[in-house]
């Protein structure tokens, strides 16, 4: 069975009763779109968009502290994504300063030792995909005059979280491939409830839903692994240990979530001169929404796009009111642009 026709054909004999999925990630969103994985499948089964995008889910008061950054004198480096993402003021687009996109952080430490006179700053967003190597680029030792604001999030926590208040009645998660690939799937153990890991072809996505709906029929509650091109069991060691070295967990706020325990990362002491939250005195502020956004309900799998009053009117990529429709990977800007309905 490899043709993804075949695949949706027996996920119609299979799922006989309502069952909701969520995915924790934006790469498979934009799949799920582009392909219209949603328009074959079984009319009981609902995808549903969890926070998957790290551009998405980085709270306000970081965003601030980045345009506070580059108000104050330095070069602010950054992946485009964020560019647009809304403060509570303004955005690294419109903040009057040096601004730079650039594609990772050697960039950033390049331009640091191009602009000796100038503190440079990286904003490290992201997920665990991204962080080993941001780790192995500090243990470089970059020049002092670079630094990095840490916005990385951790994965198994927000779906702990999720679990934990049930508001979304969910049956199962699809499992983010790139997150897995260097993680592995082994912490996601914990969590009893069905767990496939997904590749990001349409095919990939349409075996996972299969091995899902099989799981949930049979009563089952494990973590599988659709995904073996790429993802083992154990993941990338090596690159574990690297980020084990250069970061330790800490309880950070998610954009439309609370503090999730443990579900950020930190610079562990030997690296703290690299952390321009301590080094400028930054302050993160906790922002209260004021808009009609309701991207903290997207990203809790509690609504769809769609279901915005602003969705396409007063909130656009070119113009966005919230994080989604800012980044490829947000849900609002993925069914903005492939025109996706409920």
């Amino acid at each position: 069975m490899t043709l993804g026709t075949d695949i949706a054909k027996k996920l119609s004999e299979v799922v006989d009763t309502d069952i909701r999925i969520m995915h924790v990630c934006g790469t498979h969103e934009a799949a799920i779109a582009k392909y219209g994985v949603r328009s074959v499948l079984p009319p009981q089964m609902k995808i549903v968009m969890g926070p998957g995008c790290p551009v998405c889910i980085t709270p306000q008061g970081e965003i601030d502290a980045a345009c506070e950054l580059a108000e104050r004198g330095c070069i602010v480096c950054t992946y485009g994504d964020l560019l647009r993402v809304p403060g509570s003021k303004t955005s690294l687009e419109h903040v009057k300063g040096d601004v730079r996109i650039v594609q990772g952080i050697t960039k950033a430490v390049e331009i640091a030792r191009q602009n000796p006179e100038k503190d440079v700053v990286f904003i490290s967003v992201g997920f665990e995909t991204t962080v080993p190597t941001v780790a192995a680029t500090l243990i470089t030792n970059p020049p002092e005059n670079f630094s990095i604001l840490v916005s990385h999030r951790l994965v198994p926590p927000a779906m702990k979280w999720l679990m934990e208040q049930g508001e979304a009645d969910l049956h199962g998660f699809i499992l983010p491939g790139h997150v897995c690939a260097v993680m592995g799937y082994h912490e996601y153990e914990q969590f009893k409830v069905p767990q496939v890991v997904a590749g990001f072809e349409p095919e990939d996505i349409l075996l996972s839903l299969l091995m899902l709906a099989e799981q949930i029929n049979s009563g089952e509650a494990k973590v599988e692994n659709a995904y073996p091109r790429v993802v083992t069991f154990e993941g990338n060691v090596k690159a574990q240990n690297l980020m084990k070295d250069v970061f330790t967990p800490s309880d950070v706020e998610w954009r439309g979530f609370p503090v999730i325990p443990e579900s950020g990362l930190a610079l562990k002491p030997e690296f703290e001169a690299f952390d321009a939250q301590k080094k400028f005195d930054l302050v993160y502020e906790k922002i209260t929404k004021k808009d009609g956004c309701i991207c903290d309900r997207v990203l809790r799998g509690l609504a769809d796009p769609s279901d915005c009053k602003l969705f396409g009117k007063a909130c656009t990529p070119r113009v966005p009111v919230g994080p989604c429709m800012v980044s490829h990977e947000g849900a609002c800007r993925i069914w903005h642009q492939y025109q996706q309905k409920k």
